[in-house]
């Protein structure tokens, strides 16, 4: 009873801060036993996952996992709601459809992981590394400040802020100075995300929403923007040298800033 309390009542903490900006780190103490330590072993984990099935999948809700090396695991499915994984490695493990939503994954190692179809809804991924990762057709409402996304994937991915769903206040992926490159973000929903100072070098954004979204001093040399939709999005200082299909990218022209876009 004690516990199923504890974790309500941290759920609604993260829920509170949501909706202060996303700011689910103010006034937590990251350097606590709660962010830093795991209260299982690999070998736990294993056991967890040999007894979940499809209709009970592997459920870590609340769970502190921190700097466990998961690496390799098949977690599909499994729930890590307000779990704690912070350092943790966790890379080629299979997270398909897994329940990633209010989880601590500050600086943990996901390169090269499956992540297609997960939910990662006020999450807070900062400087997680995630290069090579698929993340095709997840749902990110995350803070991924700082994170390396090198060479991975969020394609058909719904990283847009959803504004049927903003009671708390605004939720929405922040990829601030986040490393970008090479990125597959093909048909992705990235509007209204921050991804100021980003470097997007090369990333294909065929078919990309970036409505409204803050590129401020981002540089997308060399992306390629064919069919992106560009409405209201604010480029000041934003790099876009020879970036390929400007010419049918959707609305640059209702792109605030246009004139403040660095082209040489």
């Amino acid at each position: 009873m004690k516990r199923t309390v504890a974790l309500t009542m941290f759920g609604l903490a993260l829920v509170a801060s949501a909706a202060n900006a996303q700011d689910m780190m103010r006034d937590v103490d990251l350097t606590s036993p709660a962010m830093i330590s795991a209260e299982m072993t690999r070998p736990e984990v294993e056991a967890v996952l040999a007894k979940a099935s499809a209709a009970a999948p592997a459920d870590f809700t609340g769970k502190r996992l921190s700097g466990l090396d998961l690496s390799g695991l098949d977690l599909s499915g499994a729930i890590f709601r307000a779990a704690r994984l912070n350092k943790t490695k966790l890379a080629g493990a299979r997270l398909d459809r897994a329940i990633l939503d209010q989880a601590w994954l500050l600086e943990a190692d996901l390169t090269g992981a499956s992540l297609k179809g997960a939910n990662l809804f006020a999450s807070q991924m900062a400087r997680a590394h995630l290069d090579g990762a698929d993340l095709a057709g997840a749902r990110i409402a995350a803070d991924l400040s700082g994170a390396s996304l090198v060479g991975a994937s969020i394609a058909d991915a719904q990283l847009g802020a959803d504004m049927r769903n903003q009671s708390m206040g605004l939720m929405r992926t922040v990829l601030r100075s986040a490393k970008l490159s090479g990125l597959n973000a093909r048909n992705a929903d990235l509007s209204r995300t921050d991804l100021e100072f980003a470097v997007l070098k090369g990333a294909d954004l065929t078919g990309a929403s970036l409505r409204s979204a803050q590129l401020g001093g981002a540089d997308l040399s060399g992306a390629t923007v064919i069919g992106t939709d560009f409405e209201g999005a604010d480029l000041v200082s934003t790099r876009l040298i020879a970036p390929i299909g400007l010419d049918r990218a959707k609305n640059f022209d209702k792109a605030r800033n246009v004139e403040r876009v660095i082209r040489e």
